[in-house]
């Protein structure tokens, strides 16, 4: 009885063809799975090629010639061990282009010399097939190992199935066939669950070093909020020293400031029905440390043996979280105060009056502007305009409450919002708080070792009676705060409904105002001057008017604030200069020849570096002498920029150019003023000149202007004289000059002509002369 055909033996190769089947298909099937893994593809096909040498030899002896299972039967080992040899160099890294290439060669001509070795000898067929399989079984074994500890266990078996392989060389014979085909198919079996745990382990960290490598957090928690994974980003984020330590943890021992509850509110929306994934969330976390991460958190389902978990990417957003907070401070923070700026004003003061209106409370509005700011850019630089800025804020916010809201709303105009106040008590408490802004900013700053003095001009708005939203609120405080400078700088306003006409008008004026000049619609009318002892018509005031084409006739006390405002006063007056030195001109050859024409000047005129230039102009081009031109400023106009206009008026006295301070009593009426800026005429206002037939003060006080005038030898002209008895009280008392309606009205230049010949005449003082 054959070796084949006893049953033992036969049992004996279906256990090892079964076991060489599972292992071969195993293999082929994670090949199948993974196409990455072509170690198993190598191995797989060399593990078939075995089991079919070996079938072919112990199955085929009734079938096939004994050449040709020798033959199959080494052609199956060959590549049974170029299989293994191959899977392994690929396991390890090692496989390379060239090698596969002349594998093809190497296995014919290996098979071929087993062929003819056991063709001579074919005893040694099933222990030289041992040999060889296990000296390349233990190859690899000790390449696995020496590698990678991971594939240790691996290795080790691929080493016992070699051992065994060697050992049956020495001990196999006809009668152990079973032992070894039982011994090899248990080391086979060994040999299936170490590869599955190399590619699982593979694969594990593979998929390890995967999460790893992202630059941002991951972690995977189930319903209960219990993590399955992490990598070691999070461990780092969440100040931990590595992902092993947050396995198995909740995320609430995670975190110090997270609830059970808000980790159960988190999955409820991550598993809620219409949640569009990753669902994003933003969050601050609190870290053990104490310190606070802020984070974006992306979240993706993920499906393990019916189970929901919640995959989290963690993404460290400290520098968009820095940025976005750069982006809040430009857009809400005025740069140079630090305080809001004019879009978070807005907000905020929408917010405060939506919270008024709800609670039946009041708000106010302050507009501050700080008068003169433009000189200290001019004279010290725009860092030392910031300074002051910055200096002025800090001030002001010093005397607000905590609730108080401080804005610089553009250039040197801040805005203060008064919130949460008693029904009719904002304007009394705006009021109280414009006085203290005002002293404060009075009291002056010493910037880069100046003094500076500047002074700030509020105007109030309330709500409601003001307006009812934000930008009514602040449009009529803008309203007021102009009333404010208008009465003097420094000084407060609270909005009135004639202040928002007096606003349109304006802005209707303005309009208007736009081209007039190129359409000729203004032009002048001159009031005579004349000498109080001789009656002799010796000066002229050009005083302008308008015929609006839009509006008619318009009043100075109209146009001109309005022409102030825009900076339009600059043209306006330059057209003043020319047409007044062109009139006077004119009338070289009349009895007009030898009169100074006197016109009024503003303090932008002043401020206009080109202004001297225009007036040596004017005279070049008219054929006049300087001492024929003389130019009346205000004592506002004195004191708006002291420096600049000290040396404006020397400029225009080395000119020969005479200088009139104009409406003297009603403004600040310093001496100093008369001495400082060396002036040659000083004009008494109307307001005096009015009194002094009934008034004993006002009479005095003219007295004494006058007596003054004479001890600091300046020309005196007294304005708004319309009485004989006027005339005559202020030619006994010293006065040089009369004007007034007594004298004549503003006339046309050719009315001029015929009263300056009436004058010529008839000198002494005739009344209220009208063409």
């Amino acid at each position: 009885m054959s070796m084949s055909a006893q049953p033992g033996f036969l049992t004996a190769m279906v256990v090892e063809f079964t076991a060489d089947t599972i292992l071969s298909a195993l293999l082929i099937f994670l090949w199948l799975m993974q196409r990455k893994e072509k170690h198993a593809l190598f191995w797989g096909a060399g593990q078939l090629a075995i089991m079919a040498g070996g079938t072919i030899w112990f199955g085929t002896a009734d079938i096939l010639s004994l050449q040709w299972r020798l033959y199959l039967s080494a052609l199956g080992l060959t590549v049974g061990m170029a299989g293994y040899w191959s899977g392994t160099q690929f396991f390890i890294g090692r496989l390379r282009a060239v090698h596969v290439r002349g594998m093809l060669p190497v296995i014919m001509l290996a098979s071929g010399l087993f062929y003819l070795l056991w063709r001579a000898n074919n005893d040694w067929l099933v222990r030289g097939s041992a040999a060889a399989l296990g000296l390349v079984m233990l190859w690899a074994g000790v390449r696995l190992m020496a590698v990678n500890n991971r594939y240790r266990f691996l290795g080790m078996t691929l080493i016992l199935r070699a051992g065994f392989n060697l050992f049956s060389v020495v001990t196999l014979d006809p009668d152990t066939y079973v032992v070894w085909f039982v011994g090899t198919s248990i080391l086979k079996v060994m040999s299936m669950l170490g590869l599955v745990y190399a590619v699982q382990d593979e694969i594990q960290q593979r998929y390890a070093r995967t999460i790893d490598s992202l630059s941002h957090g991951f972690l995977i928690r189930d319903r209960r909020g219990y993590v399955h994974v992490a990598n070691e980003r999070c461990a780092k984020l969440l100040g931990f020293d590595g992902a092993q330590e947050l396995i198995g943890k909740h995320v609430c021992e995670l975190l110090p400031g997270l609830s059970r509850d808000m980790a159960d509110h988190y999955f409820f929306r991550f598993q809620a029905e219409g949640t569009a994934y990753p669902m994003a969330d933003t969050a601050i976390f609190k870290l053990r440390n104490g310190n606070h991460l802020p984070v974006e958190l992306l979240a993706s389902p993920y499906v393990e043996r019916g189970r929901l978990f919640c995959l989290v990417q963690l993404l460290d957003v400290s520098e968009r979280k820095k940025k976005d907070d750069q982006l809040y401070q430009a857009a809400r923070i005025d740069p140079v105060t630090n305080y809001f700026n004019r879009h978070a004003l807005s907000a905020r003061l929408a917010q405060e009056v939506a919270q008024a209106a709800e609670n039946g409370r009041e708000c106010a509005v302050l507009f501050i502007d700080l008068d003169k700011f433009k000189r200290v850019n001019d004279s010290f630089g725009h860092a030392a305009g910031d300074e002051l800025l910055r200096a002025a804020a800090d001030r002001m916010h010093a005397l607000l409450r905590p609730m108080d809201v401080l804005a610089r709303f553009g250039g040197d105009e801040f805005i203060v919002v008064i919130p949460d106040l008693a029904p009719r008590s904002a304007e009394m408490m705006a009021a109280d708080c414009a006085d203290a802004l005002i002293a404060a900013t009075a009291r002056g700053f010493e910037l880069s070792y100046h003094a500076i003095s500047v002074t700030a001009s509020i105007g109030i708005a309330c709500y409601p009676n003001h307006g009812t939203d934000s930008d009514t609120l602040i449009r009529n405080a803008d309203i007021a705060m102009y009333q404010a400078k208008k009465a003097g700088r420094g000084e407060q306003r609270v909005f009135s409904d004639d202040m928002n006409a007096m606003a349109k008008d304006a802005l209707v004026i303005d309009g208007a105002l736009a081209g007039a000049i190129d359409a000729g619609e203004f032009y002048l009318v001159y009031q005579p001057i004349i000498s109080a002892q001789s009656g002799k018509l010796t000066k002229v005031e050009a005083l302008l008017r308008w015929n609006s084409s839009l509006l008619g006739p318009v009043s100075p006390d109209r146009f001109i604030p309005v022409a102030e405002d825009s900076g339009m006063i600059i043209a306006l007056g330059t057209w003043v200069l020319e047409q007044a030195c062109r009139q006077v001109g004119q009338w070289t050859h009349s009895t007009l020849s030898d009169v100074t024409i006197s016109i009024n000047v503003s303090a932008w005129q002043l401020a206009d570096p080109a202004f001297v230039t225009l007036v040596s102009q004017a005279l070049i081009r008219n054929g006049l002498s300087p001492h024929q031109l003389e130019l009346e400023l205000t004592e506002r106009v004195l004191i708006d920029d002291t420096a600049n206009v000290q040396t404006v008026l020397a400029q225009l006295r080395a000119l020969g150019v005479g200088i009139s301070l104009d409406d003297f009593g009603t403004g600040y009426s310093s001496l100093s003023y008369l001495t400082q800026f060396q002036l040659n005429t000083l004009k008494i206002d109307r307001s005096f000149v009015m009194g002094i037939e009934h008034s004993e003060r006002s009479h005095n006080l003219v007295h004494a202007i006058i007596a003054m005038g004479h001890s600091l030898g300046l020309q005196l002209v007294a304005e708004g004289v319309e009485t004989a008895g006027q005339a005559a009280m202020l030619e006994k008392m010293g006065c040089h000059y009369l004007q007034g309606y007594h004298i004549a009205r503003p006339v046309a230049p050719g009315e001029l002509l015929r009263f300056a010949g009436s004058r010529a005449a008839s000198p002494a003082v005739q009344p209220d002369y009208v063409i």
